[in-house]
């Protein structure tokens, strides 16, 4: 992604200052930080707290796209109002999913009445993806919960456990990622599904949001992004 992300910003007219690895960690300070207007970190679950909030300390903008540390992203957004900083996080960048994210909303909110249908949220990707499930499939099913009465958790690869929605991982060798919300009846199926093609379309979200957050402040998300108004 990373190089994807840089490929994509030089395409458009932007400035690469620093680039953090694992072999040069000890640039990452407030003197080498402070070269940039806005910091796009995709790393993992086990360093993107430390990283961002290293960033936003140092008065820096922060867009980031590491999943699989969700439980520490209120922190993310109160350091960036504490250090006068912007902050942005997404499950996915792609412009394709956060339109997906929507038509997900609601199609839930029509299908809360409907309790014939089961509900299934299926997630397909690249075998060196760590997190399962995806952040994106998270999303999913957390946007179903809020809107479909009967439906209380998700539930990892688990079709028996009542009041749940099943979650369902794979990892295929150079699948970008593919998402599917199925409602399933004794009569019929409805089913939404996006698919990747490359993760262009990922990199390009992440540099969108980059050149939306620069010069802001405060917490942002990626319907800011694209003027999204969201009907649920």
């Amino acid at each position: 992604m990373g190089h994807t992300i840089e490929k994509i910003a030089i395409n458009r007219g932007h400035n690469i200052v620093l680039r953090i690895t694992s072999s040069n960690q000890g640039d990452m300070d407030k003197e080498h930080l402070q070269r940039a207007d806005v910091a796009i970190e995709f790393t993992r679950p086990d360093s993107a707290k430390q990283n961002v909030l290293k960033c936003l300390s140092s008065g820096i903008n922060v867009v980031s796209g590491t999943t699989g540390w969700n439980e520490h992203l209120q922190e993310a957004r109160d350091a960036a109002v504490k250090h006068h900083a912007a902050f942005l996080h997404a499950s996915n960048f792609s412009v394709g999913v956060n339109l997906f994210f929507e038509v997900n909303k609601l199609l839930a909110s029509l299908m809360n009445s409907h309790p014939e249908y089961a509900i299934t949220v299926e997630e397909t990707h690249h075998t060196q993806k760590k997190d399962a499930p995806s952040g994106t499939a998270i999303t999913i099913a957390e946007q179903i919960i809020e809107n479909v009465d009967r439906t209380k958790r998700w539930v990892l690869n688990d079709f028996n456990k009542p009041g749940s929605i099943p979650v369902i991982a794979h990892r295929v060798e150079n699948v970008p990622g593919t998402h599917k919300v199925s409602y399933t009846s004794p009569i019929d199926d409805i089913e939404i599904i996006h698919t990747a093609h490359n993760r262009d379309g990922f990199a390009l979200g992440a540099v969108l949001a980059a050149e939306y957050i620069a010069g802001k402040r405060g917490v942002f998300f990626m319907k800011d992004v694209l003027g999204i108004n969201s009907y649920i």
